[in-house]
Parts: C-alpha cells; structure tokens; sequence
C-alpha cells in the first residue's frame, strides 16, 4: 500500500484532550479513514500545536484528501513516501 506524508496547519492550535472524549475523537478518525480504505499510521505534533506531520497509507492521494475531508481536517499538502531506513547501513 503506499505511504503517504500529509502536511496540516492549525492556525489557532489543536486541542486534544486526553481523556475519553479525545480517545473516542480518535476513534471516528480511525473509522472514517477505513471507510475509504486509508490508514492512519502515527503523527507529529509541534510544540505550539499548530502543525503536524502524519504519516498515513491509502490507496491514493484521493483517498486521502476524502478522508480529511470526512474528519474535518486540514490538508496542506499530501506527498507520497517511502521508507528510507538507515539501520542496514550501520
């Protein structure tokens, strides 16, 4: 499946709440992405919660673009990656 790098900026900053509201938050997310065939594989937060990283796979670019759609999301930019791994060359 490929793998995805999606750019997103929070002008005013993200609330998470770290509690079963925020848990079930990120459930919906999870959910709705699946509905679409997209995995939600991890994410970067800034410091100042106005921007992440997150790292997703789908089937493409599409699919990812509806399933922030879907969720309320941002999208700033979505690029398709893959995995450079620097441990074989240690």
């Amino acid at each position: 499946m490929p793998r995805y790098l999606i750019e997103r900026t929070f002008p005013g900053g993200l609330a998470i709440s770290a509690d079963k509201a925020g848990h079930d938050a990120f459930g919906r997310v999870v959910n709705r992405n699946a509905d679409v065939g997209v995995t939600w594989l991890h994410s970067y937060l800034s410091k100042d919660r106005q921007t992440m990283v997150c790292v997703y796979e789908g089937p493409g670019a599409e699919a990812i673009r509806t399933a922030a759609e879907l969720n309320h999301l941002p999208v700033d930019r979505i690029t398709q990656v893959c995995v450079l791994d620097p441990h074989p060359y240690r």
